[in-house]
C-alpha cells in the first residue's frame, strides 16, 4: 500500500513521493463512496449473502450513472 494523501502546503517537508495520478483515482473512489451512502440498504448491508450486497451495490451504480 502506498500513502497517497497530500501534506499540507505549509508544512516543512515536500510532497515528493506524492503520486498526483493515484491521488485522483482515490478521490474518485471516495466520491463514489460518498454518492453510495444514502442508499439505505446498502448503508447498512441489510442483505446477509454477498451476491445480494453486490448486486445492490451494482444497481446503486446504475442508478448512479444514469442522468437524471
Amino acid at each position: 500500500m502506498k500513502v497517497v494523501i497530500p501534506r499540507r502546503r505549509h508544512s516543512k517537508k515536500i510532497n515528493a513521493s506524492l503520486d498526483r495520478e493515484l491521488y485522483c483515482y482515490r478521490h474518485l473512489v471516495e466520491n463514489a463512496f460518498a454518492r453510495l451512502k444514502p442508499y439505505r440498504v446498502i448503508a447498512t448491508r441489510y442483505d446477509k449473502l454477498k451476491r445480494n450486497y453486490e448486486s445492490m451495490v451494482a444497481l446503486a451504480c446504475g442508478f448512479l450513472w444514469l442522468p437524471m
